[in-house]
């Protein structure tokens, strides 16, 4: 339970420098501050991350963007897929050029530690941190995808090697609907062939993190904390 609201941010110069609304929950110390950029999935909102806040170390700066494009079906979403194929790389371009610009602009707006600049994706936002791990590498330094998958037609592109030695937490849902469990197995194996420092966890439950996901989630984050 959240002992201080994260605050919106929907307008003022916050608003201006980072280029999409959010909400944010500050430490109560000086910082730079180490940071985690929550990305939410399809339909989602900058409101719907903050369940996954408390594996987070408590005096870290944590923040959650909304996405670029107002979804037809609700909400918001990284990239608009009306068909069944999974999308590509460059489908993300758009979603990646305003993720990295918003984690840019955090240094200035809330003294985040540009060297302690960490992703946690759920689903689709999953599929965007990679992505921006991949086409700038060095932004961050490490990458939790909650029940998401990889982009398509990365495993060919010079990208992927920005993969290489970054410490990655996968969950998977063996019994996810929305990313079948072979869709999961190709992804684990591409992060593998990019030799990230791959933490793979598969739990029995559907397209969430259950309680075991949640406390090795919280130990996962705990080992980037020294």
């Amino acid at each position: 339970m959240l002992t201080k609201l994260p605050e919106l941010i929907d307008n003022g110069p916050a608003l201006d420098a980072t280029g999409l609304v959010h909400r944010v929950l500050e430490p109560n110390k000086s910082g730079p501050h180490p940071t985690v950029v929550m990305l939410h999935g399809r339909y989602g909102n900058e409101e719907v991350m903050w369940i996954f806040q408390k594996t987070i170390p408590a005096q870290w700066l944590k923040i959650a963007p909304r996405a670029i494009e107002n979804d037809p079906h609700g909400g918001y979403s990284w990239v608009l897929q009306e068909d069944q194929s999974w999308p590509s790389l460059s489908t993300f371009d758009r979603a990646v050029a305003a993720v990295y610009t918003f984690i840019r602009s955090l240094q200035t707006v809330y003294n985040a530690n540009p060297d302690q600049i960490y992703l946690m994706g759920f689903s689709q936002g999953a599929a965007v941190a990679y992505a921006v791990a991949m086409c700038h590498p060095g932004v961050t330094q490490a990458v939790a995808g909650l029940v998401g998958f990889v982009p398509e037609n990365c495993d060919a592109s010079q990208s992927l090697s920005a993969l290489q030695n970054l410490p990655i937490f996968m969950a998977v849902g063996k019994q996810d609907k929305r990313i079948p469990y072979e869709r999961s197995q190709k992804c684990v194996a591409t992060l593998r062939h990019a030799q990230a420092d791959l933490s793979y966890h598969e739990y029995d439950t559907g397209h969430k993190l259950n309680v075991q996901g949640t406390n090795d989630l919280s130990r996962w984050w705990s080992m980037r904390n020294r």
